[in-house]
């Protein structure tokens, strides 16, 4: 059988240069890893540890690949996985995008959901359990990002002398994040024979114990987390080489999701989370040199792969990374606010198949119901079925026969008790004073207004 022509797309990926954010006095350039077949750095590894395990003998025809992956390697190796014709069994922590999830999916792998909010040792800990599944399964090779040696050979041999040639051999600084090292010691190998003055920075998500490693030469007995993806570790992984790393920065969530923003406003490029985690280290390295450098980044992966998070206000604000004024009331436990734009309505004349579609399209379970400006109602899934339960056809009758008039309303200024009493009849409440709406208050949002006082 003929090889996948696809697997000729991986790699010699384009470099462009920042020109509209402030890079102080020096140029910056970034490795778009996004244009790769699978839209990762990872397909670059996914290729090369199939096709060494292939040669070695450890992957046999009729087999199964079986990964720890935060997606993008799972998303290497599955592309490369299932053209090839083997099963491909990944475990990914639970803060895994949708996106990827879903892409997992359709590309044929099957996905083990686990907890993110363990360490390692801990049976339900992602890379355990994927150790545990290969050891139990006949035929099962484990890909092992974290220990295979074909990972930092495959940044060796392609993407270090691909910077090199693109940056026609002048490269000063190069800024990498680590997840299972690979990139990093792949690029310190090659840059170490062609060009050994090549400064390496560490880009790291607050919460990971790396930077502290790189400042101390030691890590403490815990890490936090974070909510960037694919880059930041509990461990320092058997693969890591980070002797030629002079600085390190750690950047916290909330400046990784901005400046991954920033980048796709202001150069038109989507990247994914760990993206806005090195480009804020670059752009912070650079900004403090005094003399020009000719430095190097990645765009790790492509932001759509992150749509309903990196780049969706309400999950952004949720997860208190997207701020909005506050109020000091109950306005600041409304999940959308009326007033901001961010309302899904209905109107009274609109069909009950307008708001299901409503519903179903913003994910939510109740919608307000809005006439000439005002708020006339509220229609749920409990109203919806009711109404087309036994006869289906009513998906044409109005949203004014069926919506909720009798509303339970709160002043902004309510307490939190009186919001309870609402919510524990099974009601939605609605916040609204005089003529003026603010938005609905559901359990999720008490929730997560809940959850937000933790942090």
């Amino acid at each position: 059988m003929r090889k996948p022509a696809l697997f000729t797309l991986i790699g010699k990926t384009p470099l462009a240069e920042i020109t509209r954010l402030d890079t102080g006095p020096c140029q910056l350039f970034l490795k778009l890893e996004s244009q790769n077949p699978g839209g990762s750095i990872k397909d670059r590894i996914g290729l090369a540890m199939i096709e060494a395990a292939e040669a070695q003998g450890l992957l046999k025809p009729g087999g199964t690949i079986i990964e720890a992956t935060a997606g993008n390697t799972g998303l290497g190796l599955a592309l490369v996985g299932r053209l090839k014709g083997y099963r491909v069994l990944l475990v990914v922590p639970d803060k895994m995008s949708t996106e990827k999830v879903l892409h997992l999916k359709a590309l044929g792998a099957e996905v083990r959901t686990t907890r993110s909010d363990v360490g390692k040792g801990h049976p339900e800990y992602y890379q355990d359990y994927a150790a545990r599944l290969a050891a139990e399964m006949p035929g099962a090779w484990y890909s092992d990002q974290f220990n295979n040696a074909a990972n930092p050979l495959a940044h060796e041999t392609t993407t270090g002398p691909e910077i090199w040639e693109q940056m026609a051999h002048q490269v000063d600084a190069i800024v990498v994040g680590v997840g299972s090292s690979g990139t990093l010691t792949g690029l310190t190998r090659y840059f170490r024979k062609v060009a050994p003055h090549v400064e390496f920075i560490l880009a790291d998500p607050a919460g990971s114990i790396l930077a502290e490693y790189i400042e101390t030469g030691h890590v403490s007995d815990t890490s936090g987390s974070w909510a960037v993806e694919g880059i930041g570790e509990d461990f320092i992984p058997a693969i890591a080489d980070m002797t030629a790393v002079k600085k390190a920065y750690t950047i916290t969530d909330h400046e990784s999701f901005a400046t991954a923003r920033a980048l796709l406003k202001e150069e038109g490029i989507p990247g994914g989370s760990s993206t806005g985690t090195l480009l804020a280290a670059a752009l912070r390295y650079c900004r403090e040199q005094t003399t020009p450098k000719r430095v190097v980044s990645f765009v790790c992966d492509t932001g759509t792969r992150y749509l309903s998070k990196v780049y969706n206000d309400g999950w952004m604000r949720d997860q208190g990374l997207l701020e909005r004024p506050q109020h000091k009331d109950l306005r600041d436990l409304i999940g959308r606010r009326f007033d901001a734009g961010e309302v899904i309505s209905v109107t009274p004349e609109d069909t009950l198949m307008i708001a299901f579609n409503r519903m179903r399209a913003a994910d939510v379970a109740q919608l307000p119901v809005l006439e000439k400006g005002q708020l006339a109602g509220i229609i749920d899934e409990s109203d919806l079925l009711l109404s087309v339960g036994t006869q289906p056809e009513r998906f044409n009758h109005q949203v004014g026969s069926t919506m909720t008039r009798r509303l339970e309303i709160l002043a902004p200024g309510a307490d939190l008790q009186a919001l309870r009493d609402v919510l524990d009849r099974g009601l939605t409440a609605v916040v609204a004073e005089g003529d003026t709406f603010y938005g609905l208050i559901t359990r999720y949002d008490l929730l997560n207004h809940l959850r937000r006082t933790l942090s």
